[in-house]
């Protein structure tokens, strides 16, 4: 008999759907829009259709599990408390609601937090027990393995690494809070500091690449050799270090992996990351991580929430 697993992400516009088999080679994908402002039980059916469709060609006593990974927060045991990202959610279990519909195993965890598995799992963290995973985006997120098992805190809360706070009196933050990482090197954070040097008058080329100033439009800005788009890569890369410097003392990983969309800026990003965190650890010894571009690109989310299932059903 076939054994089959399925992968879930909600972490974004579009609820995705995976199944592979045990060695994670996907045999199938599906995807639907999230709508997330149709409400909690409107997402919820999306979610169970997603499901159903990618289980079409196949019976339910083939599928070892239902993994699915959820924009935060959300507890040990897939409960999901009122996620911003998911207006009117409200406050139940995801893995009950799955179980209850298929009646096959149910995981569910934070999506950033799965990434970092998936990343162990199937990607560039692959052999590796302590490593930290963090994705560069509209916000920063990430996920640690501490001996090969991902942590999770106390209650599941555990590595939000972008809300670590560096400039005490700082930016706010998404969460409302002032000086997260999140605040002062995620993407929109890069786009916000260019917008502010603009209108106080530095010159750049940047809005020569696009109508709306972006990270991505920065970067390409900063290929082509605008000082202002360097340094804001630079002030962003230099954030981002600070940060791991921090995760490093504490945590002495073996490796860091960097995805998300802010990533793709390359060296751009890298090179001050790097350079922070040689400039700035308080050994020699804690220069030996690796810093990294993660693997797994879009599909981290789906694949994590593979390794989820993998993880708890052998």
């Amino acid at each position: 008999m076939h054994r089959w697993v399925i992968g879930v992400d909600l972490g974004g516009t579009l609820i995705r759907a995976v199944r592979t088999d045990l060695g994670g080679e996907k045999v199938a994908r599906s995807q639907l829009p999230t709508e997330a402002k149709s409400g909690g039980e409107a997402v919820m059916e999306r979610v169970n259709t997603i499901i159903e469709e990618i289980l079409r060609e196949v019976e339910l006593d083939e599928v070892l599990g239902i993994g699915i990974g959820a924009p935060g927060p959300i507890d040990a045991d897939g409960r999901i408390y009122n996620p911003p990202n998911l207006p009117d959610w409200g406050d139940f279990s995801l893995t009950e609601r799955i179980f209850d519909r298929f009646k096959r195993p149910a995981f569910a965890g934070n999506d950033a937090n799965l990434a970092a598995l998936g990343e162990h799992r199937f990607g560039a963290g692959q052999g590796v027990d302590d490593m930290v995973y963090m994705t560069i985006s509209t916000g920063i997120g990430g996920g640690i393995i501490s001996g090969g098992s991902l942590l999770l805190g106390a209650r599941g809360y555990a590595a939000e690494v972008g809300h670590q706070t560096l400039v005490a009196g700082g930016p706010i933050c998404g969460c409302g809070q002032p000086g997260h990482l999140e605040a002062l090197a995620s993407g929109p954070s890069i786009a916000r500091n260019a917008k502010e040097r603009l209108e106080a008058g530095t010159s750049s080329i940047i809005s020569d690449y696009g109508e709306e100033i972006t990270s991505k439009s920065i970067a390409e800005a900063a290929r082509a050799g605008d000082k202002l788009a360097q340094e804001l890569f630079a002030q962003a890369g230099f954030y981002i270090g600070l940060g791991l410097v921090n995760l490093i003392h504490i945590l002495e990983p073996k490796r860091v992996l960097i995805g998300g969309g802010v990533s793709l800026a390359g060296d751009l990003l890298f090179e001050p990351i790097r350079e922070t965190v040689d400039q700035q650890v308080m050994s020699p010894i804690y220069r030996e991580v690796e810093i990294l571009p993660a693997a797994l690109g879009a599909d981290v989310g789906l694949m994590g929430a593979v390794a989820l299932v993998l993880s708890d059903r052998g």
